[in-house]
């Protein structure tokens, strides 16, 4: 993959991007979320807002978009696309993007979590590649919708040349963005997907990634 300045932008066909939709109401409680369906808190629309702003300054457009049936990512793509001034483009929720299901954890405080389980368990819990917390979804459970549909509905777009985006959450995005980053199970502990940050991706036809840029403030 090439490194260009983050200024020049990427060809305006066959761009993926990718948004963590804004920071939700559990979010900023700390709180584990999963398939909980809670809204974006205040900073969250403003994510969503600039988020949009940033495309629409550095010259991009949409041609179909995608989010999970969860309010958070749909409100999110919803604010983005109104930033770009579109007219209704095609836009289609899925559930196969939803946030990983947390099961147990799910409205629990980060910190409750950590002194009924400890420390360590729980970051496997959030960061591991195929452990999953009680009664909920490991980032491999995860992938294994994620990827089928990416592979059916999303690569497709992408193929034909259009620009696509896909508004989803940390855990939907961190599978995807393993495969098209070629992680390992081991790296992808690391890997974090900041909420309302726009990562663009632009695709060869045999799907490998030719550019990819996070596109900040």
């Amino acid at each position: 993959m090439s490194d260009r300045p983050s200024e020049e932008p990427l060809p305006l066909k066959n761009v993926l991007v990718l948004v963590r939709h804004g920071e939700s109401e559990w979010n900023r409680l700390n709180i584990f979320t999963g398939w909980q369906d809670v809204d974006l808190s205040e900073e969250g629309v403003a994510e969503a807002h600039r988020a949009g702003a940033i495309l629409k300054d550095a010259g991009y457009h949409i041609d179909i978009a995608f989010s999970s049936t969860l309010k958070r990512a749909q409100n999110t793509m919803r604010i983005i696309l109104g930033e770009l001034d579109y007219n209704p483009i095609p836009s289609i929720h899925d559930a196969a993007l939803n946030e990983r299901d947390y099961g147990d954890l799910v409205g629990i405080s980060k910190d409750e979590a950590r002194r009924r389980w400890g420390d360590e368990q729980v970051h496997i819990w959030q960061r591991s590649y195929d452990v999953a917390p009680p009664g909920g979804e490991s980032l491999k459970d995860t992938a294994a919708r994620v990827l089928p549909f990416f592979a059916k509905r999303i690569a497709p777009e992408l193929q034909a040349g259009k620009n696509v985006l896909v508004v989803a959450h940390g855990n939907s995005l961190r599978s995807l963005v393993m495969q098209l980053d070629g992680l390992t199970p081991q790296q992808v502990i690391g890997l974090n997907i900041d909420t309302g940050v726009p990562l663009l991706y632009r695709l060869r036809t045999d799907g490998s990634v030719a550019e990819k840029r996070a596109l900040a403030n």
